[in-house]
């Protein structure tokens, strides 16, 4: 994933909407005035929405006769969950670290305590 489709990925996902629409939207296909109503503004608005969502790639619109249904397209999100996967290994190396030494720390208090009695 490029730098600028990443950017445009976490530009896409910071919005609550956009994620909401996304939400409804990975339990099937569905109109823009279906994705509209939960939400209190106008359709313009959410056209909007999904038109920063289908930049980002993570919709995409098609056309059967009057429908036009959105319909969600994972693949962005997966390559964003590669992403922090790779920090993830950075996170458990960390926790590690702490765990050691939450436990020689603990080790020590017990070891102070049997020796003062």
């Amino acid at each position: 994933m490029s730098q600028e489709q990443l950017s445009a990925t976490f530009a896409a996902l910071a919005d609550p909407t956009r994620r909401a629409i996304l939400a409804r939207l990975a339990s099937g296909e569905a109109s823009v005035k279906d994705l509209a109503e939960p939400f209190a503004i106008s359709a313009p608005a959410v056209t909007k929405h999904l038109k920063v969502l289908e930049r980002a790639g993570l919709i995409s619109r098609g056309r059967h006769a009057q429908w036009r249904p959105c319909r969600l397209e994972a693949k962005p999100l997966r390559e964003i969950a590669d992403w922090v996967e790779q920090y993830h290994k950075f996170w458990e190396e960390g926790f590690d670290r702490l765990d050691v030494y939450l436990r020689e720390v603990q080790d020590q208090g017990k070891n102070n305590d049997t020796n003062n009695r």
